[in-house]
């Protein structure tokens, strides 16, 4: 399926504000409120929306502290792959993780109360992966630009 212009209004809009009602939709997409839920149970269906989520704020939550760690591996067997991939998902306070392609194999986006915590987490999870090489780790001074929302 192929998107047309409606459908992006529609995906635009819910990445804006995923919680507002099908009236509203269906207003900002310029369709009639059957119409809207039509379009947004088949873009579910096709996967084009992938779930519904709360933003959550992470000072509030006491984690203000992002960290990013370059990884390189021992090697690039996929037993090697597979084992931290697998590992690295347990992690809680990793919110991301991504194969690179570059100087290192992996980078994580890490959360934590502060460096302190890091440090903790740093010895309980990170320092205990299996087949690392090599462990770099940059702290975010401050966050210019996030957003969750992808171009449509």
């Amino acid at each position: 399926m192929s998107l047309d212009a409606t459908d992006r209004r529609i995906l635009r809009a819910l990445q804006r504000k995923g919680r507002m009602s099908n009236a509203e939709l269906s207003e900002q997409a310029n369709l009639s409120p059957s119409a809207c839920h039509r379009r947004v149970q088949r873009l579910e269906a096709d996967g084009y929306i992938r779930d519904y989520v709360a933003l959550l704020d992470s000072r509030k939550l006491g984690v203000p502290t992002t960290v990013f760690v370059e990884i390189t591996l021992q090697g690039q067997a996929d037993e090697v792959l597979d084992a931290f991939e697998k590992a690295v998902g347990r992690i809680p306070d990793v919110l991301e993780c991504h194969l690179m392609a570059g100087t290192a194999d992996y980078i994580l986006k890490v959360v934590a109360e502060n460096t302190e915590d890091f440090a903790r987490i740093h010895r309980q999870h990170l320092a205990r992966l299996p087949g690392v090489a090599q462990m770099q780790s940059s702290f975010a001074l401050r966050t210019v630009f996030k957003t969750t929302a992808l171009p449509v």
